[in-house]
């Protein structure tokens, strides 16, 4: 297919959603061309305890539950810090009106495979959702790039950003863009953005403030995809993934370290 026909076709996103995921979404929308948004259910809180359990031990994954609730509650204390963080960086961070949402009950359902068949995308971005099955990958004919909040391979995972902080790695604050294979976060790396924290930030807002500064590759990695450029590049990193922190690893880290 030539260039100028895939920059015709839509872009599917496939998310949980949350307001850095729509900063990104509406970049995409504006920038490149139009976005239909697949909507899975959050996974039930049960379900992702059990499943951490069963990975990593029930003293962990308890701990990593605490540290999320905890995130919740600092979101809800700190959404003074948001907003502003939100306007100094001129976020929209809302689903704009007549954006198209589709709701499905999971990325790797039937649900999600038929919408994005229906909607014939010319690439898919997953930008926080489930990981996709081999199955559901060996279905899907177009490009599929995920956005990760950390820098790949180093940081694959969860909270990466948080994890280059807190291990004295400020320089490896950023994102990647890769391609979606049946790793976590070890696709090809087509795009990466590094940047910096500001006063106030926490892990419960570098999402927003790597959203802030990943626009642009974001951009770039699917208008390329949908041009039929797909080049990756070679980070030189080590591979290792991470999870959520443990409460009590995250409250040490604060007060030694001054990484919250």
């Amino acid at each position: 297919m030539a260039a100028s026909e895939s920059s015709t076709r839509p872009i599917v996103v496939v998310t949980e959603g949350g307001p850095h995921i729509w900063a990104i979404v509406n970049a995409l929308a504006d920038r490149v061309g139009p976005v239909s948004v697949i909507l899975e259910a959050p996974e039930s809180k049960k379900r992702l305890l059990m499943g951490r359990a069963r990975r990593q031990g029930w003293v962990s994954a308890i701990g990593q539950v605490g540290t999320m609730v905890l995130t919740r509650l600092g979101k809800r204390f700190l959404a003074g810090h948001a907003e502003r963080l939100i306007g100094e960086e001129k976020l929209a961070t809302e689903p704009r009106q007549g954006q198209s949402i589709i709701p499905v009950p999971s990325a790797n359902g039937p649900e999600c495979l038929k919408e994005i068949t229906d909607i014939e995308p010319g690439v898919v971005l997953l930008a926080g959702c489930r990981l996709l099955s081999k199955g559901m990958l060996a279905k899907m004919p177009w490009p599929v790039l995920n956005y990760h909040a950390g820098i790949a391979p180093k940081y694959r995972g969860m909270n990466g950003g948080y994890w280059a902080l807190a291990s004295g790695d400020a320089q490896n604050f950023g994102t990647t863009v890769h391609l979606v294979d049946a790793g976590v976060d070890t696709g090809g790396v087509l795009k990466q953005a590094r940047g910096k924290p500001k006063t106030g930030d926490t892990i419960a807002s570098y999402a927003l403030r790597q959203a802030a500064f990943s626009r642009d590759i974001c951009v770039e990695a699917v208008g390329n995809a949908l041009a039929g450029r797909l080049e990756t590049i070679d980070p030189g990193l080590p591979s290792k993934q991470w999870y959520h922190p443990t409460i009590w690893f995250y409250l040490w880290t604060g007060l030694t370290k001054r990484v919250w």
